[in-house]
């Protein structure tokens, strides 16, 4: 009996173990589905991204894409990461998209990320730097909304697609440098080769590639997603293309068949890819980056346990001194059209709305995948600062997207606010914002990301 007792014992333990690895695999087991569009305009139209173009689109060097990669937690909470060969979109488009997103798929605001690679050969989307296109007449502006209720409802029907492809996976993550990005704010754009040959380039820089790795039950890549700190400002010419972050995900593709790339740009808004201005030099560096990426893929990489978690908040981020109308009626006659738009748009909003708001409502979000990355996703062009604390104050897997959610204005540090320049205020003309930014925003932020951080 007592040897009988004891064998019942041991088969009762070893079920139990059996059960509980069983369990303890499938706790760790996520969902992953991707989908793409290609997001190109399918007739001769403003493009965006440059104040100096003077005429409409002349075809296409590549396909402008929009990608989609939808995941679900051992436990179901799903995120929709979206990225767009874009150089931006507005707070309206935003908006929309995500609203019809939620509603369909029972998500919440924070589980749903637009991020974009700010391609300067992209058109105009939006109201995004509407004053920068002064040029545009009416039937323009009429083909400008056409596309933009046209992407509206491609990116609804991404989403769709991206979630009813769910199917188990395997994430994890890594990470690897390029060397593609200058701070253009301390190096002299034709200075650059001999500064870098030299070991001389100045100034904060940001060379992390973070990198998402999905793969199927095949072990196989199914998806891959990385980030790169650098304005996407190769190519300035009449063509349509993804500009290096294109040619980086279409090498990525071809390296690994029958997986999706997809790219974020980070906090590049004061680094630039230098030289710059040819066709061969966005394919060489979006090479470069792509190899970084293969090879963060091919190393050992980080699996990705535990569950996910989402946040999302706005922060009423303030002006400085906010123009008088006076002063917008006196600008509205400036010689100078970029000027003159801006304090057109300004005026029409005091007429709408009795007053300019003092403050913007600027978009922060927070995802937590498993127990090690956090990926801060940023609206608006974010300078290399904000990536560098965010990563020394909370840690080194912390990962940082910029251009994402709205696109509204570039965001300067409290340094670069203080320094002025073209990112410490200059560029809020364009973006048809009435002043620059006050002094605490860098604070507002990085206290809204520790916030949300905490959170989750």
């Amino acid at each position: 009996m007592a040897r009988h007792a004891l064998i019942r014992s041991f088969l009762f333990v070893a079920l139990v173990t059996v059960g509980t690895a069983a369990r303890a695999s499938a706790d760790d087991t996520w969902k992953a589905g991707t989908a793409r569009a290609n997001i190109t305009p399918e007739e001769p139209m403003w493009m965006s991204g440059y104040g100096s173009r003077d005429h409409v689109s002349e075809g296409k060097l590549t396909d402008l894409w929009a990608k989609a990669l939808a995941f679900e937690d051992p436990h179901g909470h799903r995120a929709l990461l979206i990225t767009l060969d874009l150089v931006g979109i507005d707070r309206e488009l935003s908006g929309r998209v995500c609203r019809q997103i939620e509603e369909r798929h029972q998500l919440q605001r924070s589980d749903i990320a637009l991020c974009t690679s700010h391609t300067h050969t992209g058109p105009v989307v939006g109201h995004n730097l509407k004053a920068m296109y002064w040029q545009l007449d009416d039937a323009q502006w009429q083909q400008v909304d056409r596309y933009t209720g046209k992407l509206e409802k491609q990116l609804v029907a991404l989403a769709d697609e991206a979630i009813s492809a769910l199917q188990p996976c395997r994430l994890s993550w890594s990470r690897n440098t390029c060397t593609v990005a200058v701070n253009r704010r301390n190096n002299r754009e034709a200075d650059v080769p001999q500064l870098r040959s030299e070991g001389k380039l100045e100034g904060p820089v940001d060379h992390d590639v973070p990198v998402l790795v999905v793969r199927g039950e095949d072990g196989k890549p199914r998806a891959v997603a990385f980030g790169y700190a650098c304005h996407a400002t190769v190519l300035s010419f009449y063509r349509y293309s993804g500009d290096y972050p294109g040619f980086a995900q279409m090498e990525v593709e071809k390296a690994l068949p029958g997986a999706v790339a997809l790219f974020w740009a980070g906090c590049g808004a004061d680094q630039n890819p230098l030289p710059r201005r040819n066709v061969e030099q966005a394919k060489a560096y979006g090479r470069r980056l792509a190899e970084a990426v293969l090879r963060a893929v091919d190393a050992t990489t980080q699996p990705i346990k535990g569950t996910l978690a989402t946040s999302y908040a706005e922060i009423d981020l303030p002006f400085d001194k906010l123009p008088t109308r006076e002063q917008l009626e006196s600008e509205a006659g400036s010689p100078n059209h970029y000027i003159a738009s801006r304090a057109k748009l300004l005026l029409t909003k005091i007429d709408r709305d009795g007053a300019l708001s003092p403050t913007y409502p600027y978009p922060v979000q927070v995802w937590r995948l498993g127990p090690d990355v956090r990926f801060v996703i940023l609206g608006g062009e974010v300078v290399v600062d904000y990536a560098l604390r965010l990563k020394r104050e909370l840690g080194p897997t912390t990962w940082v997207a910029a251009y994402s959610n709205d696109v509204m204005a570039y965001i300067p540090s409290r340094r670069v606010l203080n320094e002025g320049g073209y990112e410490g205020g200059g560029a809020m003309v364009y973006y048809g914002l009435p002043t620059a930014w006050a002094p605490q925003v860098e604070e507002l932020i990085v206290r809204k990301v520790k916030e949300l951080a905490g959170a989750n």
